[in-house]
This record gives C-alpha cells, sequence and structure tokens, in this order.
C-alpha cells in the first residue's frame, strides 16, 4: 500500500494543522480549514554533486516567473518513491530519503482541566504548534551541502514574510501572523522568493529578503558543513488573536498565555526537547497494544484528526471545548459527542462534562409531538439540538445551524437520537468518573430525560412498548432522522428503527442505575427499568424467526438489514453494567436474539462488501467507518464474534478504503461509499476506534 496520503499533524485545541505526506500540491499550514491548505511543500537536499536539488513529492512543477533572474537555476526533483521511507505513528511521523530524515513531532495527551490546572501546565499542552526535525547527513560529501524546508501561499490573502523582527537565532519564514516556520539552528537562514528555485539559485543571498508581492515562497535555508551530520529543529506554529467566534464572543484559551506567533515559536523552540520526547511516550498508546498494523494505521490516522479539528476557546473566562466536524466544521455536534466519549472519557473526561453542561443551559429547548399523520397535539418534552454553530458562529440558544423544518430526511431535526445522546453521555461521564456532584445536580435534568423519552414512545402509557413513535413538533409536518442522515430510510429514520431502540434501551438502563441510587427518585427507577423492559421484549418480539434478522424499521415497510442493530450495546458495557448483557441474565433473550440478527446479516452481498469491509446496511453502499470500528468492537468483545471477517479481513479493507487512490488527500474520512470517501471528510469521528485498545 502506499505511503502517499495526508496526515494531520496537530497541536491540540488549535483548530489547526501541518498536513502533508499526499504528492503534490495537497499539504501546507492550515489554521481553521475544512480541508488542506493546498501549498507546496518543500523538503529536501541538495545533491552530492550540486547540479540539482532533491525533495519529498510534496509539490508541483510550476511556471517560474523572471527565472535566471537571480541566477542560474537548478531543478528540484523528487527522490524516486522506492527510495522514500515513512514511519507513521501517533505521534511522530518520520520520512527518509536520500540523505535526510524528516520527522514532525505531535504529542498524544490529556488536557488538564482548566478550571483547576495552573497555567503552567495548560500553556505546555496548548501552545499552538508542532515540532519537526530534519536531520542531514553530510558525512560522506567533502562539499557544503543545502537543505531547505518551505512552503508557498496557495490562497492566502496575507503575503509571505520573513521574521526579521526575530534577532539571532531565531530565524522564520510565514504568513501574515497566522502561520509560521521558525528555527533557532545554526547555518539556517530564513528566505524568501518568488519560488523556490529562485531562492536556491541565489548568487546573492541579500535577494532572500525580496518582499514584493510576487514573493509568494518562503524556506528556511539550511547550510551543511562537508563531513558532518547536522540535526536543525523547527517550529510549526499556528496564531490567531482576539476575537475569533461571532455570535458569542471567544478566544481560544492560549491567547492568555501568547500574545503573538513569535512568542509562540520561542517558546516551542525553548522546550522543543520536552515536546518530542512526550510525542515520542505518545506512540506507546497504539505500539504497546496487540492491533494488527491495518488497526494500528486506523487508530493514529483518526486520533490525528480529530485533534486537528479541536479547538478549546475562552468564552467569558470559562473554556468552551468544541470539536469541529471535519470538511463541514459545524460545532460540537452531538450525535458525533456520542461517538467521541469513549475516547474523551479516556484522556480528558472534563471535556464531555464541559460540552454536556453547555448543552444543557444553552442548547436545550421543550417540543410537542405528533404521531405520523397527525398534528403537534402529544405531550413531548425536553431534548438537544445538533450542533452549537458552525464555521466559528456560535448559533442562538435552542437553535442548531443544521436542522430544518418540514423535512422527511436529510436536513430535519435529530430530536429523539439527540436526547438519547445526551442522556447517554451525562449518564456515561457520571457512573465512569464518579462525578457524584455533577450527578445530583442534573438528577432533576435526568428525570425530565426519562420523561420526555416515555412520551416519544406513547402519551398512552398501556400504548408504551420501548420504542419510539412520535416525532417531534419541530419537525412541524415532517419527521426525525438520525446522525445516518445521507442514509437510506433503513438507518436513516429515526422512528421504529432499530438502531435507535437499543440506543433507547441502553438509555432507559443507565438512567435506571443512576435513579436507583437515590431514594426520592425510586420511582424513576422503577420507570426506567420498565421501559428498558417493554424495549427488550419488543426487540425479541419484531424478530423474523422466518428470515433470522429484525426489520432495519420495526413494524413499518423496511425490511433492509442492518449491522447497527447492535450498536447501543456498546454503552451498557462502557458503562460497566456488563450484567445487562449475559445471555443468561435479565435481558438474554434480546441478547440472544441480538447475536441470531447479527450472524444473519453478517454476510456478503448482505452486510460485507466483495472486498470484506463492513456494509453497515444491505440498501445502502454508504457505510461509514466510525460506526464499523464500533460496530466491530460489539460484535467482537460483547457479543463473541471473533474471526477473520470481523477482524483481519475487514480491517485490512477498511485501511484500504483509505489508502485508495480517491481518498489520500483527505487524511482520515468517514463515509465511504463503496470504498470512496464522498462525504464527511477530514473528519473527528473515528475514535471510535480508541475502542480497539479495550479488547
Amino acid at each position: 500500500m502506499t505511503i502517499f496520503y495526508n496526515g494531520f499533524h496537530a497541536p491540540i485545541g488549535a483548530h489547526s494543522s501541518f498536513t502533508f505526506g499526499c504528492k503534490g500540491k495537497k499539504g501546507g499550514l492550515g489554521l481553521e480549514l475544512w480541508r488542506p491548505a493546498d501549498q507546496n511543500v518543500y523538503i529536501g537536499l541538495e545533491s552530492k554533486d550540486g547540479k540539482c536539488f532533491e525533495a519529498l513529492p510534496f509539490f508541483e512543477p510550476e511556471e517560474i516567473p523572471f527565472e535566471g533572474m537571480f541566477g542560474n537555476p537548478r531543478d528540484i526533483t523528487c527522490f524516486k518513491d522506492k527510495d522514500i521511507s515513512r514511519e507513521y505513528k501517533l505521534g511522530t511521523d518520520k520520512w527518509k530519503a536520500g540523505d535526510i530524515e524528516f520527522t514532525v513531532y505531535s504529542p498524544v495527551e490529556s488536557i488538564p482541566d482548566p478550571e483547576s490546572a495552573s497555567d503552567m501546565d495548560l500553556k505546555k499542552i496548548l501552545v499552538p504548534s508542532v515540532c519537526v526535525e530534519l536531520v542531514v547527513d553530510n558525512s560522506k560529501c567533502d562539499r557544503e551541502r543545502i537543505a531547505f524546508f518551505g512552503h508557498d501561499t496557495s490562497r492566502d490573502t496575507d503575503s509571505m514574510r520573513i521574521f526579521d523582527n526575530m534577532e539571532r537565532p531565531y530565524q522564520g519564514i510565514g504568513i501574515g501572523n497566522s502561520t509560521a516556520i521558525v528555527t533557532d539552528s545554526k547555518n539556517a537562514f530564513h528566505a524568501q522568493q518568488m519560488s523556490m528555485k529562485h531562492i536556491l539559485s541565489a548568487v546573492h543571498e541579500e535577494n532572500w529578503t525580496f518582499a514584493l508581492f510576487l514573493a509568494n515562497t518562503g524556506s528556511i535555508v539550511c547550510k551543511v558543513p562537508p563531513k558532518t551530520k547536522v540535526e536543525f529543529r523547527f517550529a510549526v506554529c499556528f496564531f490567531r488573536p482576539g476575537m475569533v467566534t461571532s455570535g458569542e464572543a471567544t478566544s481560544y484559551w492560549y491567547y492568555r498565555y501568547f500574545r503573538d506567533i513569535e512568542s509562540v515559536a520561542r517558546y516551542t523552540l525553548e522546550n522543543f526537547e520536552d515536546i518530542k520526547a512526550r510525542a515520542v511516550k505518545s506512540n506507546s498508546i497504539i505500539d504497546d497494544n496487540k492491533l494488527n498494523d491495518a488497526q494500528k494505521f486506523q487508530l493514529c490516522h483518526a486520533v490525528r484528526s480529530y485533534y486537528g479539528s479541536t479547538q478549546l476557546l475562552d468564552w467569558d473566562n470559562r473554556p468552551f471545548w468544541v470539536v469541529n466536524e471535519g470538511e463541514y466544521r459545524m460545532m460540537n455536534t452531538l450525535d458525533l459527542t456520542i461517538d467521541h466519549l469513549f475516547f474523551e472519557m479516556s484522556m480528558n473526561p472534563w471535556v464531555v462534562k464541559n460540552t454536556l453542561n453547555i448543552f444543557a443551559s444553552r442548547y436545550s429547548y421543550e417540543d410537542k409531538l405528533h404521531l405520523p399523520g397527525g398534528t403537534n397535539s402529544h405531550p413531548g418534552g425536553i431534548s438537544f439540538c445538533h450542533d452549537m454553530g458552525s464555521r466559528n458562529r456560535i448559533s442562538r440558544p435552542q437553535y442548531s445551524t443544521y436542522e430544518a423544518y418540514g423535512l422527511k430526511g436529510l436536513f430535519s431535526h435529530m430530536t429523539h437520537e439527540q436526547l438519547v445522546n445526551w442522556t447517554i453521555c451525562a449518564t456515561a461521564y457520571a457512573i465512569k468518573n464518579k462525578d457524584k456532584a455533577w450527578e445530583a445536580e442534573k438528577l432533576p435534568l435526568f428525570r425530565k430525560c426519562l420523561k420526555s423519552l416515555m412520551n416519544r414512545d406513547h402519551p398512552d402509557d398501556e400504548k408504551r412498548t420501548g420504542i419510539m413513535k412520535l416525532d417531534s413538533s419541530r419537525t412541524i409536518d415532517g419527521s426525525e432522522i438520525t446522525t445516518y442522515d445521507s442514509l437510506d430510510t433503513s438507518l436513516g429514520q429515526a422512528r421504529s428503527n432499530i438502531y435507535i431502540v437499543i440506543k433507547g434501551w441502553a438509555a432507559y438502563s443507565a438512567l435506571e442505575k443512576i435513579f436507583s441510587n437515590y431514594q426520592e427518585y425510586r420511582e424513576d427507577a422503577q420507570m426506567a427499568e420498565k421501559q428498558a423492559s417493554r424495549t427488550a421484549d419488543s426487540v425479541c418480539t419484531f424478530m423474523d424467526t422466518k428470515e433470522g434478522y429484525i426489520h432495519a424499521i420495526m413494524g413499518e415497510d423496511c425490511n433492509s438489514q442492518i449491522i447497527p442493530a447492535i450498536e447501543g450495546l456498546v454503552f451498557p458495557h462502557f458503562m460497566e453494567m456488563r450484567e445487562l448483557l449475559d445471555e443468561k441474565g435479565k435481558y438474554g433473550k434480546m441478547i440472544q436474539t441480538l447475536k441470531t440478527h447479527f450472524k444473519t446479516v453478517f454476510k456478503k452481498g448482505v452486510c460485507i462488501f466483495p472486498d470484506g469491509g463492513w456494509k453497515l446496511s444491505s440498501s445502502a453502499e454508504n457505510s461509514w467507518l466510525s460506526k464499523i470500528y464500533l460496530n466491530q468492537f460489539v460484535a467482537r468483545k460483547i457479543l463473541g464474534f471473533k474471526n477473520d471477517d470481523t477482524g483481519i479481513k475487514a480491517d485490512q479493507a477498511h485501511a484500504g478504503w483509505l489508502l485508495k487512490e480517491e481518498n489520500l488527500y483527505w487524511a482520515w474520512s468517514d463515509q465511504m461509499f463503496t470504498g470512496i470517501a464522498k462525504e464527511s471528510k477530514y473528519y473527528p469521528r473515528g475514535v471510535t476506534s480508541f475502542l480497539w485498545l479495550n479488547e
């Protein structure tokens, strides 16, 4: 498989990335982008005979204006593919070619809670930069050689510049005040010109300061003495000062510690060795686990993409954690929040609480309900918005940027699923983090959630079956959808969907566990348990015993076969309520039914693609990697389906999807149409794969 795929190299909470790895003009330094920066990236070294320069293939040949104006140009050629190697790990990305070794260091580590941590500890983690090391081995050459690391400005509106405001040893190039590459290494010099050829061919080095608008290429030029091996260090920095959002005014949390990009560069280089060591240590999170190579690749890729989508913002002196939704850049999409839960509860539980609190205080609402074809006349209850805004615009209270009205498909409301999602995330946080004070504070809200869930089953308790039957008044005369919004009805429709039903069962079960700890909420615990039991009974009732599976839409005209019927089982497992998953336990019949369902649908031509990849729905070619990862965990760890088809064959197929030519540019992507990324590109959701570390 190819090594030439884009990967994120992102600081934590800065919504930025030095993305590169894909051949051509397809990488660079991106700040708050929904895609790679599309810059030429130049990383290379003068040949031993001095006739040309050899570089990694992250640039495209271009017409050179005024060629020969500053010297006799020498060609910049690419190293041959066979002479290039890559070692892609969680915290390091190392390239080797010829006499150079180029490594990017980006630590993966926990973020201290800003409401209790010291500024020193936060500054260390939140510095908006990554470290780069260029090692040049000139020990077998008896002449000085030139190495270089730089890029051009692509679509940027600000000018390329050299950092002539910083005294030696600092040398740097950057675009305005937003991105920069800075070094403190000896024998390294900053340069800008009309092209990399102009920089490398300059007879007079004074022309490295050429600053006309045509000078859209910048580089650090490194002189390597003969018979030496030299290491050059770089800080790749990102910076956005002041207010960065509309709707509500927020700034980056790092702005408390750094007032300009120069201060980011100084701090990074002063602490280079510590940052490097922490990045190397990050590798052990995956390296020390018994994952196959395809799993390791996908997990590394996904975690890197997650961090590239994150922002830690300062909202009225309170932290505001944001995960942007990849290419869409929606802020804290709640149906992604629940899938980030496993990663975040392991790395940063406080961000889960932070997100839940903001949904509860600003992005919750009350609605009414209607049965299909009916009016909005039935009692509803509390639910939560789809998101908190998009593209740095914080949405108004009680409304998302995604959900529209009067629809039955894409862009409709996800009211029921978001209620389930918030409930599961909140109960999981309280149970896993043992935050009794927060749990007690949220008990009245948990009670509201239970009542709202029950109302969406049926207004008459005698007719409740644990299945969602009513749609929100926010759809007006439409119907609700799920997070699988771009799929067909089999996974797109919320009402009576077996995927939603099992998640609802998990929510009821978690609420029962919470309420049972409080005498005054024992009646609520009983109601939650009653609803969970009703749900389990309904699942078994709707089993098509002749065909051996549960229709995707229970009791309606959709007999598609779907894998995510089992998805909701992950939550009682995660919340350590594993007795609920025992085949001989209270819900044993339902667990056995779901095992039979999975065994039936998990076949080639039904829910397995010809290449061994997982097909989430028998009636849709659109399959989401993040959800596949999650369902793989359920199938293997919880239901016991451990074989090549659920494991190595599938893992290799899914890694192969990410490494298809059409997908290399977008780093980690989610929605795959027969293996091609057409939606949800440059995406954070793949951290569901973090579950694999617990198998």
